[in-house]
């Protein structure tokens, strides 16, 4: 397998690398956050390995950087871990090797401990996805 040309690119000002990562992100990553105080917004550089046999972003892999981006968005929020109940992503245009492909997620509702968020999924400022998700918090708190 080539090496992919993005593999090593920093992320873009103002974002940083994830420091919570699970053994799936850190393979299928690296997912990036954005460093300033209450920015929600998480990001990726598309490598050849997230993408399908038709050479751009595979709908699985959009899906899952989108359910990662709308769990912190409800972390933030609750302070809380939660598992996601429902997700359903929206597609509006293809995602090429190289994009930075950014998530801003807003929190729809937070009612006895079912969260409601959503999040617009950007290249370069055009829409490209949409995700919309239920999560229920668990017990187990931020430390």
């Amino acid at each position: 397998m080539p090496t992919d040309q993005f593999e090593n690119r920093p992320p873009p000002e103002g974002f940083e690398a994830s420091k919570s990562r699970g053994p799936f992100t850190t393979r299928n990553g690296p997912v990036c956050r954005a460093s300033a105080k209450g920015d929600l917004r998480s990001g990726i550089w598309v490598l050849e390995r997230h993408c399908n046999s038709m050479g751009f972003m595979h709908g699985g892999m959009v899906s899952s950087f989108a359910d990662g981006a709308l769990a912190y968005a409800v972390w933030h929020a609750t302070r809380k871990m939660s598992v996601t109940l429902k997700l359903t992503t929206s597609f509006f245009g293809t995602i090429r090797p190289g994009n930075w492909l950014e998530g801003t997620p807003v929190i729809k509702s937070v009612d006895n401990g079912i969260v409601h968020v959503s999040a617009d999924l950007t290249v370069k400022g055009g829409l490209v996805a949409r995700a919309d998700a239920t999560f229920r918090t668990l017990r187990r708190t931020a430390k």
